[in-house]
């Protein structure tokens, strides 16, 4: 959950449509050139993704290349016939992760992401998470998707939690949430961890019983499945998404009634004892939804 890649331009010159060349010209002029044509766009989005991370320009330099997006957009069309019924290949889908990886590339990037947002390019990836499959070319699409999602919320910004609360983004991470694997299950947990810690966010799912009683049971089934299969990274993402859900009055109210148990317990959270600060975070959500009495009194009064 690294902050995005960012940098000034390295450009030399003009690129190839009219726009600043990312850095050492030539090579990667070229395979974006490539992307156009059918018959070199397989070998470039293999390239380019993998060489994303040294171009910090990479992003305006796709963005702004005549046909380009066009060409990435191709892609992930070409294999919905695929979705349903399940027929992805993992040939198919590693070539459409890399041209997801140019999109999270332009997700990232300051000076694309509001023209990424105003041209709706994330509803494009919405049937991805829409599916059901368990399979690895399957699983490897969903988690390569909810990047890009991911990418887009790193950044606090108001309007891109409204255009993913708009376009319903919440029901789509929960249900990776329930049936993804465990990372594809940590990546869309950050998201909907990232959507509450904005206000507006925070206000959407609280505004209506159904809609937070469906945030917090897909958390409560999380708590349940770790007691079998623990994970830190996607506890610490869970116990935050729980605390923020305690800062309005009504969500705290009914936390004291669904709030599960295995918080409550410190064999079960034991697992935390290195991570200061998720020490705190949970420390902290027991006092506010009144279970203080649960917790040492040394660790109430310093949140440890």
């Amino acid at each position: 959950m690294e902050g995005a890649t960012s940098g000034s331009s390295n450009a030399g010159g003009a690129g190839p449509h009219g726009v600043g060349s990312p850095g050492r010209g030539s090579n990667v002029e070229q395979l974006v050139l490539d992307l156009t044509n059918p018959a070199t766009r397989e070998n470039a989005l293999l390239e380019l993704s993998k060489k994303r991370e040294a171009f910090p320009e990479l992003a305006p330099f796709l963005w702004h290349s005549f046909g380009t997006i066009s060409a990435l957009l191709q892609e992930i069309i070409g294999i919905y016939p695929m979705l349903n019924p399940p027929s992805l290949t993992a040939q198919a889908s590693n070539r459409v992760c890399n041209a997801l990886a140019l999109l999270q590339c332009v997700a990232s990037h300051y000076e694309t992401r509001g023209l990424f947002l105003k041209a709706h390019v994330p509803l494009f990836l919405y049937p991805f998470l829409n599916t059901m499959s368990r399979t690895r070319p399957f699983e490897y699409l969903r988690l390569t998707s909810l990047g890009v999602i991911g990418a887009l919320v790193k950044v606090d910004d108001t309007e891109v939690i409204n255009f993913l609360l708009s376009t319903e983004i919440i029901p789509l991470c929960l249900r990776t949430m329930e049936m993804g694997s465990e990372l594809s299950k940590t990546v869309a947990t950050f998201i909907v961890q990232k959507i509450l810690l904005d206000e507006v966010g925070l206000n959407y799912v609280c505004a209506t019983a159904a809609r937070f009683f469906a945030v917090s049971a897909v958390l409560g089934n999380m708590v349940q499945l770790l007691t079998e299969q623990p994970s830190v990274r996607l506890l610490k993402h869970i116990i935050r998404c729980y605390l923020r859900l305690s800062d309005n009055p009504r969500a705290r109210d009914a936390l004291k009634r669904c709030l599960p148990d295995q918080l409550k317990d410190s064999q079960y959270t034991s697992c935390l004892k290195d991570d200061l600060v998720t020490k705190r975070w949970l420390a902290q959500l027991l006092v506010n939804v009144a279970y203080p009495s649960n917790l040492p009194q040394t660790m109430v009064q310093t949140g440890l």
